[in-house]
C-alpha cells in the first residue's frame, strides 16, 4: 500500500542543522529535548544516544550556565546527533557553546540585551553557518505584550516572533526558524497559520507542555496534523512528560500517519471484536514490542477475521487474516501460507524480518546499481 502523501507542503527556505536540511522540501524533521542534568554528561549522552537509537534527527539540551555550556561541549564531542542548545538572556553562553560546535541555538534575539550583544552572537552564528531558533512560548511572552493583550493569543504569539524576526533581518541574517508554541491548540494553531504566510523561513511546530503520554500525544496529533495537513511544519517536537524517546516514537507516528515520512512498520489491525480467530491485542503488542528494531518502511495488516482482512491483506506488504482451523498468511497481495495460532507469533516476527531483509536487500541493489 504505497501513495504518496496529497499534501502540498508550504514552501520555504532551507537551512541546515549540522548535516539535516530543514526546509526547502527536506523531509520533516523529528526532533525530542533531553531532560537529564546537562552538567550529567554521561547520563545526557546516554539519552541523546537513546533518542538517536529511536530514529530522531535533532535533539535540543537546555544550556542555562556556563558551566552547562562547558558540559555541552563534552557531549559534543561523544555524540553525533545535530544539537541544538537552548539559551535563554545570556549571550555569552550563545558564543561559549558556537565555539563548542552547537548545530543551532534557540536564543530570541530580542532577550538578549544591547545590540553590541545580539551583533556578537549574529556574527558568531554567521562565522560558522549556524542556524538560530526563534522559539515563541505562550507562558514567557514579553511584559509589553501581556499588558497590550491582556491574555495570550495567537496575535500576540506573531507579534513576538516578529519582534525577534526584525532584530535578524536589520543584521542581514536569514539562516533562521521559528515556532510559537502554546498548550492550547486552537492558539497554536491559528498562530502558525497566521505567521506562516508571512515569512519564508521554516517553522518548528509543538504543542508545548501538551500533557503525559496519552493526553499528550493526543493533543499533539490533532494539533500538529491540522497543520500538517495545511502543509505547514518542517521539523516538529512532541513535547510530552514522558520519556524522550516515546517523543520520537509519536512524532514519526503522525507523519506515518499523513505519508509524510516512511519509518518502520506501520501496522493495520483491528481493534478485534468476538468474530476474531486469534488474541489480535496480544499479537499486536508482542510484535509491536519485537520489532521496535525495524526502521525499514513496510505495511503489516494484522486482522482478526475473515470480514475485512482479505481486503486489508491483499494491499499490504504483509497481511494476516484469522481462520479457522488455521490463519492464512498474505505476502504482496497474494494467499501464501497458513499460520497456526500456537506459534503465530513467533512465525509472523520470523516472516516480517525476512520480508525487511529481502527489503533492504532490494534497496541495496537499486544503491549499486545507480552508482555503477
Amino acid at each position: 500500500m504505497k501513495h504518496e502523501s496529497p499534501i502540498k507542503r508550504r514552501e520555504s527556505r532551507r537551512i541546515m542543522v549540522g548535516d539535516v536540511p530543514v526546509g526547502g522540501g527536506a523531509p520533516i524533521a523529528v526532533q525530542s529535548m533531553t531532560n537529564t542534568n546537562t552538567c550529567d554528561v554521561e547520563a545526557t549522552v546516554a539519552q541523546i544516544r537513546a533518542i538517536q537509537e529511536a530514529g530522531a534527527d535533532i535533539v535540543r539540551v537546555s544550556v542555562p550556565s556556563m558551566e552547562a555550556a562547558e558540559a555541552f561541549g563534552r557531549i559534543r564531542q561523544q555524540v553525533s546527533l545535530p544539537m541544538v542548545a537552548d539559551i535563554h538572556f545570556d549571550y555569552k553562553i550563545a558564543l561559549r557553546v558556537a565555539e563548542l560546535g552547537v548545530d543551532c541555538l534557540r536564543i530570541n534575539p530580542g532577550n538578549i540585551g544591547r545590540d553590541d550583544r545580539v551583533s556578537a552572537v549574529i556574527s558568531a552564528a554567521r562565522d560558522r553557518g549556524i542556524p538560530i531558533r526563534i522559539g515563541v512560548n505562550a507562558g514567557s511572552l514579553e511584559k509589553s505584550l501581556q499588558r497590550k493583550y491582556g491574555e495570550p493569543t495567537a496575535e500576540a504569539l506573531v507579534e513576538s516572533a516578529m519582534r525577534h524576526i526584525d532584530i535578524l533581518d536589520r543584521h542581514q541574517f536569514p539562516d533562521f526558524k521559528v515556532s510559537l508554541k502554546a498548550s492550547d491548540v486552537f492558539m497554536t494553531v491559528d498562530a502558525y497559520r497566521q505567521i506562516a504566510s508571512q515569512i519564508e523561513q521554516p517553522l518548528h511546530l509543538g504543542i508545548t507542555e501538551a500533557g503525559g503520554f496519552r493526553s499528550g500525544t493526543v493533543k499533539s496529533s490533532v494539533g500538529l496534523g491540522m497543520l500538517l495537513m495545511d502543509g505547514i511544519g518542517d521539523t516538529i517536537r512532541v513535547s510530552l512528560a514522558a520519556d524522550p524517546v516515546q517523543e520520537i516514537k509519536v512524532g514519526f507516528d503522525i507523519l506515518k500517519s499523513l505519508r509524510l515520512r516512511s519509518r518502520g512498520i506501520n501496522f493495520i489491525a483491528c481493534p478485534s471484536c468476538s468474530r476474531q480467530n486469534f488474541d489480535v491485542i496480544q499479537t499486536m503488542n508482542d510484535l509491536e514490542a519485537r520489532l521496535e528494531d525495524v526502521n525499514t518502511s513496510m505495511d503489516v495488516a494484522i486482522i482478526g477475521c475473515i470480514v475485512n482482512g482479505p481486503g486489508e491483506a491483499k494491499v499490504a506488504d504483509l497481511g494476516l487474516t484469522g481462520g479457522s482451523p488455521k490463519n492464512l498468511l498474505y505476502l504482496d497481495g497474494k494467499p501464501n501460507q497458513k499460520l497456526d495460532n500456537a506459534t503465530l507469533t513467533d512465525d509472523l516476527e520470523r516472516l516480517i524480518r525476512e520480508k525487511v531483509a529481502e527489503r533492504q536487500q532490494q534497496e541495496e541493489s537499486l544503491i549499486a546499481r545507480s552508482g555503477d
